[in-house]
């Protein structure tokens, strides 16, 4: 049987050039081939190509045979809500921007659906109708060039801060825990600006930095952190965490990215530095630990709408941002001061090790050797009774020694 040859397709960058020549974002082409967004960027940065029907449209829709649908219903359920409005709502109060020629479709048409080139996924996805809760969106919208960096990092807190407080609670169970996380990932990124603005999602960096800092197993040495926090107080928000925190951290985190925030599996299996196969593994087992104890939860949409019901239940704030940037430069001030400081140390120590340091060769002195010919020393021995007699008439002389002797007279 004769195999029937695929479409050629463009390259990746090419791929991107004609989308934008076009005045389409990835959103567009998703809402128009039926796929998600995440997809859609996995073509264009090469990491997966689009097969059967779904290349032919991709290239029909590129080279402009075929008429955009932004609008068109997708049926796929939907994770993550509005796509594009609270970056881009920050964005317009900072520095206004031209809108594309394209009208952005509305939040719900945005839905990420299973990726067909991925193989089934392991259960059908949540439903839609959850908003923003634990995740801002898969990718927010670039940020636009006349933005100061304070400005830009605001824009990015504001968007993503409050979804991660709650996502590290859900990870964790610990309030302050979950805040201290997305602070220090944040101070980290401020830190790291100018790598964390070309990133080409930057959300996803601070993200995966929350969470690697609340999973640390150092932790659990801080005398605060020995302690349990209280409890939600609705038992049935209780049960819920009580199942996540004895789910394995992989298998927690794997649950939550996939079935929480709604990436798909490659993009949850890289976040989580694992395999797609391992990835879809963790699943299975982490719904099925889930399952197990919460029978209700057996479905992944009812899953994701009680983690967000969970999350939200607890009315996490997240800091200001001008606090979590002042915070991040105190911090480097300070471990600038420290390493400063031990230079200095490192400096005057090695300073007085050259100065009190022998600057020339000193032979080691010879060991003692017998010499020959030298009678030993003779200790005295017992004293006679002449010699006793004279000890004890010295003894009973004054002190300043025996009378002078003088001749008597004759």
């Amino acid at each position: 049987m004769t195999r029937t040859p695929e479409t050629p397709l463009p390259s990746p960058k090419e791929c991107r050039r004609l989308r934008e020549a076009q005045s389409l974002s990835q959103a567009d082409v998703a809402a128009a081939l039926g796929v998600t967004r995440a997809t859609v960027r996995s073509w264009e940065n090469a990491r997966t190509t689009p097969r059967g029907t779904n290349r032919d449209a991709y290239v029909r829709l590129l080279t402009g045979a075929q008429e955009v649908t932004p609008h068109q219903e997708n049926p796929a359920p939907a994770l993550v809500g509005a796509a594009t409005g609270p970056v881009q709502a920050s964005l317009d109060r900072a520095e206004p921007a031209p809108e594309p020629p394209s009208e952005t479709p509305p939040a719900s048409e945005l839905a990420p659906e299973p990726d067909p080139e991925l193989g089934p996924d392991p259960a059908p996805g949540p439903e839609p109708e959850l908003g923003s809760e634990l995740s801002p969106e898969a990718e927010p919208e670039p940020l636009a060039p006349s933005l100061t960096p304070d400005q830009a990092f605001d824009a990015l807190y504001a968007f993503c801060a409050p979804a991660l407080v709650r996502q590290t609670y859900l990870l964790t169970g610990r309030r302050e825990l979950a805040r201290e996380s997305v602070e220090c990932a944040f101070q980290l990124a401020w830190h790291r600006w100018p790598e964390v603005a070309m990133d080409r999602d930057p959300a996803g960096w601070v993200r995966a930095t929350a969470h690697e800092f609340a999973l640390s197993p150092w932790h659990r040495l801080r005398p605060r952190h020995r302690n349990p926090e209280p409890p939600p107080a609705a038992p049935a928000d209780r049960a819920l965490l009580d199942v996540l925190l004895q789910l394995p951290p992989v298998y927690r985190r794997t649950l939550l990215l996939y079935d929480g925030v709604g990436l798909d599996l490659p993009e949850t299996a890289a976040e989580t530095e694992a395999s797609t196969p391992a990835a879809a593994n963790r699943l299975l087992h982490a719904r099925e630990a889930v399952a197990t104890r919460l029978p209700e939860l057996a479905e992944p949409k009812e899953l994701h709408r009680r983690l967000a019901e969970v999350a939200s239940a607890e009315r996490l704030h997240a800091a200001k941002p001008t606090t979590v940037r002042w915070g991040g430069e105190q911090r480097a001030r300070h471990w600038t001061r420290a390493a400063i400081a031990f230079t200095v140390v490192l400096i005057g120590a090695t300073t007085l090790t050259l100065r009190t340091a022998p600057d020339h060769y000193e032979p080691p002195l010879a060991p003692g050797a017998t010499v020959h010919g030298v009678p030993p020393r003779v200790a005295p021995g017992p004293l006679s009774a002449e010699q006793l007699a004279l000890r004890a008439k010295l003894k009973g002389e004054t002190v300043s020694g025996p009378e002078r002797l003088v001749p008597e007279a004759g």
